[in-house]
Parts: C-alpha cells; sequence; structure tokens
C-alpha cells in the first residue's frame, strides 16, 4: 500500500515542474520551508486507526522550478502490509531535477530508529521505466529495502523531488494528488507555496473548503488543503467524463489557453527542417511527383508517417515537450506522438498544405475545457491540416489511415493549437468515420431447416489500432492463443455458443488491416411463438441498452453518454429452408438514424432464399439530453419490442418431419462435414465428439451418437456422459448395458438424483423392485432439495407394482408439504390417469397444475391422458393438439393421438405413431403396461 502510494506521488512530483538534475539521490535534511507535521505518538496506535497515518505534500514554485517535499507514514497493520511496504520506491526524472531522501524512520513505541544510520543508501535499478510499453521516458526508480521493520511499527518516509524543465521557457506547472473520504488519515495536507509578485493559478477539482491563499512574512504566498477532502458527489456510471471528479489540485502560471499555446509553438517551427537534397527532401518530392491533389498528398503523406516510422516514446531530457528533428526521425524510422507530428507537419507545410500541431488529451478530452490552462492537461500531439476549407486531424501515431480515412475525427473531443500568437481549444466535433473499424461479413446456412444447426463462414476486417494489437498478439502468442482470440472475435457476432472450426488471421501491410476468417456452426435459437417457427436476428438492437439513473436531483440535469468510440459494420446472409418459400420478415427493417446515441443504418433484403441483414452501429459520438432521457427510453423500449425476426411459414413441420427430409435431401451432410472437421482438428479434444453426439441423437441416429459419447468416456469419464450413455442403451433396449453406465455414474456422483433414480427404475424392471424401493425409500429418509423427486420416484415404483393407493399417498403427503407446486399436482394426476383412478379428482389436479405452470405442456398431455380414460376423446385430442403446440416432439402425446385417431379411424393415425415410435422406440412398452395400446 505505502508503495503503490509512494510511487503515485512520487511519479506526480516529478511530473511537476533544481537544477541540479542528479542520476543518484541526495542525502540531506528538509528544508527550512518545511512545516513539521504533527508527531506520531505510536504509543497511542491501535486497530482502529488508519494504516496510512499521514501523507503531507508541500510545494515551493519558484524561478521556473518546483521543489515537492513529501511525508508519508504508514501502520504496519499486518504482515500483507508489511509484506507490500517493506520495500520503498521513488522515481524522479535526474535530466530535470533530483531526488532528495531526508529521511526514512521506523516507530516503534516511543523508540525512533534511523533506517538510514551507518550509510545506508537506496539503490538506483539501472533499467528504463515503461521501456517495455515502447517508452523512453528518462525516470529512474531508487529502491530501499527497510530492514528489521516488524508488524506493529510505524514506517515513515520524507523525500523531496525538484524538477525545472527548460521545455517550458521560464513556465510551471505542478499537480498535487488529493485523497477523499471514506479513506482515512491522522494527518494529511497539501501546501503550495510562491512568490507574491508570481501569478501563480490554481484549481481543485474535488470539493474543498472555500480555499484562500494567504501572504507570508518571507514574500511568499501559500495554499493549505486539509486531506482527506470530502467525499466527492456519487455521478451515474454512464455520466460523460466532464461530470466526473477529478482528484487532483493544480497550479500553474500560465496565463490562459492563448498562454500555453504560444508557449508551445516554439517547439514545432519547421523551418528548415528538411535539408534540398535530403532523404526526407526526397521522400516529399515523391509525394509532390505522384499527384497535384492536396487531399491525396496529406494522405500519402500521414500513411508514410504512419507505417514508416515505429512508435517509441522518448521523455529524455526536455522530450516530454520538445520533439526530435524530422530528419533525425526519418533517419532511425522510430518517434513518438511529437516526433511523429513534427514530420508530418513538416512534410506537409513544404507540399504547401496549411497545417499546425494540436494538442490533445487521448483518454480525458472531454474534461479538457475544465481543466487549468496548462500543457499536462494533455497527453498527445496530432496535426491539424486544412484543405479547401476543410480541417482534417492526422493521427501520426494511428494505423492504417488511408485517403478515404483522413476526414475521420479521432474521439479526443477538444484540442489545443500550436501558434505563435496563441490560440484558444477548437472543438473536435465527434462523427461516424469514413470506414468502421470492424467490417464483418458472415453466411449462416440454415437450409436444412428450423431447429437444425447451420454451417457458418465468417469473415473479418479489423482497421486501425485493434488492427495493429491483433498482429502483434497473433506475432507474440502460439497458435492454441491465436485461436482463442479469433473465436472471441467471432463469437462477439455469431455467437458465444457457436463451435468454430477453421481459422486463419492474416495481417495484410498495403491496406494495414487485419483479416480474420473462420468457419464453424451455429446454433439458431428458433422458437414456436403463436404458432409459428421464428428466430431473432437483430444482435444490433439487443445489444444496445438504455437505463439511466436520473432519479436524483443532483443528477437530472447530466447527460447520457453512449460510450467509447466504436464503429461495426455487420453484413449477415442467412440461406433459409426451401429457399425461403413461405419466410417473412417481421419488425425493425428501418432503424432511426440515432437511438440511445448510437448512430444507426439498416438494410434488409429477402430475396431467392437468402435473408441479407446490413447493420452499421457507431457508439461514442452523441449524448443523450437530460430532456431527452423519457423520449429515448420509449424509442428504445419500442425497438426491442420489435426486432428484427425471420419467420417460418405457418405449418413448418415439427423437428423430425424435417429429419426426413432433410435425410432425404443430403442437406444434413454439411453439418455433419462441420463436425467431422471439429473432431479432425483436435481429435484428442472431448467436445469434437459430444457435439456431434448431440446433434447425432437429436437426428435420431442413436447408435452413432453411442459411438462418439464413449469415446467422449473415454477421454474424460464424467457422470453426466455415464447416464446420457445409460439412456442412450436404454433407447437401443439394452438395459444390462444401460445398467452398467447408470452405476458407473452413481459411482461419481453417490449424490446423483438423477443416476439413483435410473438405477432404481432399471432395477425394478429387471424384476428387482423391492430392492428399487428400498435404494429409494432410504434417499427420501435422507431428505435434502431432491427429497420431491425421490418421492416422485417412490410413487411410480409403488404403482407401477400394483400398489397404487401407496402410491398416490405418498404424494398427497408430498403436495400437503408444498401446496401449490404444479410438478407435483402434474405427477398425481398422471398417476391416477394411467392407472385409471380417481379420474374426476385427476381432472382438477391436472387443471390446477396447468393453470399454475410456466410450461403447462407436460400437464395437458396428462389431462388428455384423463380425458382418454374417461371416454371423452374430443377434450383428450384437444388437449393432445396444445401440448403439441408447446412441444411438437413430445412423443408422449403424438402416441395417444395416434392410439385415439386409429380408433376413429382418422386420417395421420399411423404418422403419428411412426412419429412417436421414432423419438421414444421403447414407447409401446410404456404404455404396455398401462394396458393402452394401438
Amino acid at each position: 500500500m505505502l508503495r503503490k502510494s509512494l510511487v503515485l506521488v512520487a511519479a506526480l512530483c516529478s511530473c511537476a515542474t533544481i537544477a541540479h538534475a542528479g542520476d543518484k539521490p541526495l542525502y540531506q535534511a528538509a528544508p527550512a520551508w518545511v512545516k513539521p507535521a504533527p508527531a506520531i505518538d505510536a504509543g497511542k496506535l491501535s486497530d482502529a486507526d488508519p494504516i496510512m497515518l499521514m501523507l503531507d505534500q508541500q510545494q515551493r514554485v519558484s524561478e521556473g522550478a518546483v521543489w515537492s517535499y513529501v511525508e508519508m507514514a504508514m501502520r504496519m497493520a499486518s504482515p500483507q502490509v508489511l509484506m507490500q511496504s517493506g520495500t520503498i520506491p521513488l522515481v524522479w526524472d535526474p535530466s530535470k531535477g533530483d531526488l532528495i531522501v531526508h529521511s526514512v524512520e521506523i516507530i516503534r513505541g516511543t523508540e525512533r530508529i534511523d533506517v538510514l544510520a551507518g550509510g545506508k543508501r537506496f539503490e538506483v535499478l539501472q533499467r528504463e521505466q515503461q521501456l517495455e510499453n515502447a517508452a523512453l521516458n528518462g525516470m529512474l526508480t531508487a529502491t530501499f529495502a527497510v530492514e528489521g521493520i516488524r508488524v506493529g511499527d510505524v514506517l515513515k518516509v520524507g523525500f523531496s523531488i525538484t524538477r525545472k524543465d527548460p521545455a517550458l521557457n521560464g513556465h510551471v506547472q505542478t499537480i498535487a494528488p488529493l485523497i477523499a473520504e471514506p479513506i482515512r488519515l491522522q494527518f494529511g495536507r497539501v501546501r503550495v507555496m510562491w512568490p507574491q509578485a508570481m501569478n501563480l493559478r490554481w484549481r481543485s477539482y474535488m470539493k474543498t473548503a472555500d480555499l484562500k491563499p494567504v501572504d507570508t512574512p518571507d514574500g511568499f504566498r501559500e495554499l493549505n488543503l486539509q486531506m482527506p477532502v470530502a467525499k466527492p458527489a456519487e455521478v451515474p456510471s454512464d455520466a460523460p467524463l466532464r461530470y466526473q471528479p477529478l482528484p487532483l489540485l493544480e497550479a500553474t502560471d500560465y496565463a490562459g489557453w492563448a498562454d500555453v499555446s504560444k508557449g508551445m509553438a516554439v517547439h514545432y517551427r519547421t523551418e528548415g527542417t528538411i535539408a534540398p537534397g535530403s532523404p526526407l527532401a526526397g521522400e516529399v518530392a515523391k509525394i509532390v511527383a505522384a499527384t497535384s491533389d492536396p487531399r491525396l498528398r496529406a494522405a500519402m503523406a500521414l500513411q508514410l508517417v504512419q507505417d514508416k516510422v515505429r512508435y517509441l516514446f522518448k521523455g529524455m531530457d526536455t522530450g516530454n515537450y520538445v520533439p526530435q528533428a524530422p530528419s533525425l526521425t526519418w533517419s532511425v524510422r522510430y518517434g513518438d506522438c511529437k516526433a511523429k507530428s513534427m514530420l508530418l507537419l513538416a512534410m506537409l507545410r513544404a507540399m504547401g498544405i496549411e497545417a499546425e500541431a494540436v494538442l490533445v488529451s487521448m483518454d480525458a478530452g472531454d474534461l479538457v475545457p475544465a481543466r487549468l490552462e496548462m500543457p499536462g492537461a494533455f497527453n498527445h500531439v496530432i496535426v491539424h491540416a486544412t484543405i479547401g476549407g476543410e480541417g482534417l486531424w492526422l493521427d501520426g501515431t494511428g494505423a492504417g489511415a488511408r485517403l478515404s480515412d483522413i476526414g475521420d475525427v479521432p474521439p479526443f473531443r477538444h484540442a489545443l493549437p500550436l501558434r505563435d500568437g496563441g490560440a484558444e481549444l477548437l472543438p473536435m466535433t465527434p462523427k461516424p468515420n469514413a470506414r468502421p473499424t470492424t467490417d464483418a461479413e458472415i453466411e449462416v446456412d440454415a437450409s436444412a431447416g428450423v431447429l437444425f444447426p447451420a454451417p457458418f463462414k465468417a469473415r473479418f476486417t479489423v482497421r486501425g489500432q485493434q488492427a495493429e494489437l491483433l498482429r502483434v498478439v497473433a506475432a507474440q502468442s502460439d497458435k492454441d492463443s491465436t485461436n482463442k482470440m479469433i473465436d472471441a472475435i467471432i463469437g462477439a457476432q455469431v455467437g458465444t455458443s457457436s463451435e468454430i472450426v477453421d481459422r486463419s488471421f492474416k495481417y495484410d501491410e498495403a491496406t494495414a488491416t487485419a483479416l480474420v476468417t473462420a468457419s464453424g456452426i451455429t446454433y439458431p435459437e428458433w422458437k414456436k411463438v403463436e404458432g409459428r417457427f421464428r428466430v431473432k436476428l437483430d444482435p444490433t438492437i439487443e445489444g444496445i441498452s438504455f437505463s439511466p439513473d436520473r432519479a436524483r436531483p443532483a443528477w437530472r440535469d447530466i447527460p447520457v453518454s453512449s460510450g467509447a468510440y466504436d464503429d461495426t459494420r455487420v453484413l449477415r446472409r442467412m440461406h433459409l429452408p426451401n429457399e425461403g418459400n413461405g419466410f417473412t420478415i417481421e419488425g425493425n427493417r428501418i432503424l432511426p438514424p440515432m437511438l440511445a446515441g448510437v448512430v444507426l443504418k439498416r438494410s434488409v433484403t429477402l430475396d431467392s432464399g437468402w435473408l441479407t441483414i446490413e447493420d452499421r452501429s457507431v457508439t461514442g459520438v452523441g449524448e443523450i439530453a437530460p430532456a431527452d432521457i423519457p423520449a429515448t427510453r420509449a424509442q428504445v423500449a419500442q425497438a426491442k419490442a420489435r426486432m428484427l425476426t425471420a419467420v417460418a411459414p405457418q405449418g413448418y413441420p415439427p423437428l423430425f418431419r424435417q429429419i426426413e427430409a432433410a435425410r432425404r435431401s443430403k442437406t444434413l451432410d454439411p453439418i455433419l462435414a462441420v463436425y467431422a472437421r471439429q473432431i479432425a482438428e483436435n481429435p484428442d479434444e472431448v467436445e469434437g465428439y459430444t457435439d456431434r453426439a448431440w446433434f447425432l441423437e437429436r437426428t435420431y441416429d442413436r447408435k452413432a451418437a453411442l459411438r462418439d459419447v464413449s469415446k467422449a468416456l473415454e477421454l474424460e469419464p464424467t457422470a453426466a456422459r455415464y447416464l446420457w450413455r445409460a439412456r442412450l442403451y436404454s433407447m437401443l433396449n439394452d438395459d444390462k448395458a444401460a445398467m452398467a453406465d447408470a452405476r458407473a455414474a452413481l459411482e461419481l456422483e453417490p449424490a446423483s438424483a438423477q443416476a439413483t433414480g435410473l438405477v432404481a427404475s432399471l432395477l425394478a424392471s429387471s424384476g428387482k423392485r423391492d430392492d428399487a424401493i428400498t435404494m429409494i425409500s432410504e434417499k427420501i429418509d435422507e431428505g435434502g432439495d431432491d427429497k420431491p423427486i425421490y418421492q416422485n420416484a417412490l410413487a411410480d415404483l409403488l404403482a407401477d407394482g400394483g400398489r397404487v393407493d401407496e402410491g398416490l399417498a405418498i404424494l398427497d403427503n408430498a403436495i400437503a408439504a408444498a401446496p401449490g407446486k404444479p410438478d407435483l399436482l402434474n405427477s398425481r394426476c398422471w398417476m391416477k390417469g394411467t392407472r385409471n383412478v380417481a379420474l374426476e379428482s385427476a381432472l382438477k389436479d391436472c387443471t390446477k397444475s396447468i393453470e399454475l405452470s410456466d410450461d403447462p405442456g407436460a400437464a395437458l398431455d396428462s389431462r388428455g391422458m384423463v380425458y382418454f380414460r374417461m371416454n371423452r376423446m374430443e377434450d383428450a385430442l384437444a388437449d393432445f393438439d396444445a401440448a403439441l403446440e408447446d412441444m411438437p416432439d413430445r412423443a408422449a402425446s403424438l402416441y395417444m393421438r395416434g392410439i385415439i385417431r386409429k380408433r376413429s379411424g382418422a386420417p395421420d393415425a399411423e404418422a403419428d405413431l411412426a412419429a412417436a415410435r421414432l423419438i421414444a422406440p421403447r414407447i409401446d412398452e410404456a404404455y404396455g403396461k398401462y394396458g393402452i395400446k394401438p
């Protein structure tokens, strides 16, 4: 904790703006102008005291320099705090000032131990800070491992960092971090001093007392701020950045933005920076010879700077603010934002294009107008060019910009032009880029039928910085990591449950784009609603959320941000079954130009069996004004209620009918081919086999499914997979093998109600009903969450053994203990109906279950059975039809409807019975025990 605090404070102090400038710490007493902090009485400390006892920051500004004094004290409250704080790191910039260590002290009761006694010194790490992030910032770190410190001690450190930056031409700027409640301190202070003759301006962005500087007898002016400051007012998370509190106190002698502009402009004068006949002059000449179009020239120059000069930040010496010469940048082929902008600026001016350097903030541009006017408000430099009256914002550190892109506006919000005469801030009005950052094309082959998996092909083109990031990740990662990266990209648009088989990644130098391609299987979520199969195809609207909280009076005038800039175009093409005959489109074919701050554009066509949807969405360019929030909320709700949906024709066949047609037309073959490639790519991974087994069982090829589940069990045995294979064996009439697998599952998971129930059921069917009853009864006696499941199982075992009254009594007790549970009511109705007893009360049980259930299909089937026993065949058929409307492949309802139809001579009876036997091969056996036969 102390370690992190020291690094933060030291870093901010070193960014503040004597000139002894050394690369080794100095060891001196605190300067005379420092006011001592209150002494710490370690004997009175307890666990109720804060861990960070003191943070004292005192800064003296004079003659273009800043001396920052810091004293911190930390209570070693636990071994964890001791581990984190036992090594002291101090960071400073030796090219602009000194690190001066005043004291390192352990306070133990009444004892004060000078840790530096005997000449102990900090060790300077001889490595460049931030080198791994392509930065040479010149910062050094001095570390000190504190010896002998114990839990319960107080560690107190005092040091100073001096800084004078020649690039500021005599100006100063300084920043002090503020600690806010609920963080506690015994003593906290920020004290800033400056000569009374200096016009130093300061600003705090936190809620503080009415701060007023006071004059001191030594000719200085002094500002004092006690910490912790008041807890900042909460701000909604979706508020624009400018509403977020900034925990800083800033001070500077710059008079305003114009003063900053004028002071920084001297570093971006380009006269004489491109020598005639130099290599750089030759590059300019090539562009001039290639075209007379100034816009194309600017694009070619920008491409050269982005593509031919790698990024490397240089903050050494005056490098924080002063760019290296264009000729040097071109010679060494590296540079930071300053160097790249200076190079681009020199080239553009040499070609007669009006251009200027501008300062921007990459991550806090929305805050800039509220910041104190000083260079520290910015962290990036780009070029502002004017061609044909149009302002162009050109970022040399970007990637992949081409002619079509140079009119794009980076998401920096505000820019400060650097001009000899000074300038004020310019707005950078956000707008969608000419080309999307991500351009995706996805083709889905759903021609086999609804409810089937669908092979897909996807092609994603990524531009800009994201493309560069992908390029680096792909170059540095192994194949498995690269594949995971591709899966994340593809899955975001195709669906996270999709199975991706073939993948490729390629970076195109000519276009500076990353190309990601993939193919595999996706699972469109067709659902039957109002008698027709439907699938939503609107991830664009589904991905827009708008639920701003502006209930608090203090929040009512805060607009809503649409988030960070992102620009995505997605072209989706779906090949529909039966060449799209009878399919229709419902929902939002046209989208509003902006929804919840997101810029939108959509086109939809349905032609020759192909449904094509092209969406483009851009975030980060708009805000929702407070007055527009209610209307926007209603607009979003309306859009979500009308999401784009593909609708199958009325009477579209259920899955088992689709399977018959798909087998005849061989449209299942492409799906199986994808599963085969998945397995071939990773033959030792279980997912390929289980994915294909799921599909094979779904299409009633149980023997083939059995082989894949068996392979999965060889690779990775689990209770769930043993139960899966047991179910397949049972359907294939191999109860002996099913029992072996059920017992294996129970051995792996003794508490599994599913495994216990299957073992008991198989025991009963093999003639060992008493053993099964004993087994289930013991589980009921154990209680627990699964007790109702076991009660159901025991009731069935008893009833199937002729003890119907005992089975019903168990269900009566279960319902009495949990009245109103629709599944228990359905179980009692089913038992009465199948055993042909108490039919009137069975009817009441089923009707109540239907009324209470969110999914009444099973209860409708049970009531149909009761009506069948009561010889009310019309009512029975109505319930079976309703149950099949809910689930068209419900084998029980198909079977009973087939029986009724056969007895009445109605058509389609044999088709219903054949379908039921396809879905449940042993259904005749199951209903035969109730005395029901076709």
